[in-house]
């Protein structure tokens, strides 16, 4: 047991190693040395990544469990819902610029001639240089260099559509809408893992046979497994979180499959349209 002291945070005199108020500890001679400062890194990372593992493998494993723990109360032993997909946003965008490979910051030339709205584009990007009087090989560059952080940083609209569709869904279930709002973060976070794994097959994929997601083969295997797998995963998950039974949840599950890639086309559009009147 610790002498007495007095929390700096809550002032109140305390003789145990912790504060009951705010959890604050103690303070020894040690913390104010070097390898004080190097414990509590050491601490700090391997808390976190023990509550990432075990969240991560809560994710995958049993769909849904992470939602219903977040709604009950049962916090501590997690990485809350907007950390978990922060961090699964940083290693998926990590994997898209160490493959190569675009999946939501689509460069322009790809806009302009590989997209559903590519005629689109192209009339509002010639509006565009025409309005400023630029040139398309210049813009381009800049335009690739602002897409790729425009996606990055605005990820986070994915979330609402799936909100809202769970919501008229699964108005019966009469769920709070933060329960929607973090199986919407849960979702998206197993969809950006999902797409890591399918980066790294594209670009395995490309090396051993030379056609990555450029193939149209190699394109529609990819797009099918993940539309197979998500619906997957959203089959259990509802399943667990709103007890989704009967014929309807199979044309629920079809539905939100349906949407996760309607999501994620519209997103790059969206994208565009931001980039294109951000540069």
């Amino acid at each position: 047991m610790p002498p007495a002291w007095t929390c700096p945070a809550c002032k109140l005199d305390l003789a145990t190693p912790f504060c009951p108020r705010c959890g604050e500890r103690a303070l020894q001679p040690r913390h104010l040395e070097l390898r004080g400062l190097a414990d509590a890194l050491f601490h700090e990372l391997t808390s976190i990544d023990g509550r990432l593992v075990r969240s991560v493998w809560s994710l995958l494993r049993r769909p849904g469990s992470l939602t219903l723990a977040y709604v009950a109360g049962d916090r501590k032993r997690y990485i809350a819902p907007f950390q978990l997909f922060l961090l699964s946003n940083v290693l998926f965008f990590f994997i898209q610029s160490w493959t190569g490979i675009n999946v939501f910051s689509t460069p322009l030339a790809s806009q302009l001639h590989q997209q559903d709205w590519s005629e689109l584009a192209q009339r509002l990007v010639a509006r565009h240089l025409e309005a400023t009087h630029a040139q398309l090989e210049d813009f381009a560059p800049l335009f690739d260099r602002s897409v790729a952080l425009y996606a990055k940083s605005l990820i986070i609209l994915m979330v609402a559509p799936f909100a809202l569709v769970l919501a008229l869904l699964y108005w019966r279930s009469r769920r709070p809408f933060l329960t929607h709002a973090v199986f919407s973060l849960h979702l998206c976070t197993f969809l950006l893992l999902l797409f890591c794994v399918t980066l790294l097959v594209a670009a395995l994929a490309q090396k051993l046979a030379g056609a990555g997601l450029d193939s149209a083969t190699v394109d529609t295997v990819l797009s099918t497994f993940n539309l197979v797998v998500c619906g997957t995963y959203v089959y259990f998950a509802t399943g667990a979180v709103f007890h989704a039974r009967g014929a309807a949840r199979v044309l629920e599950v079809v539905g939100l499959a349906v949407t996760a890639g309607a999501v994620v086309l519209g997103y790059r559009f969206v994208i565009f349209l931001i980039t294109l009147h951000g540069c």
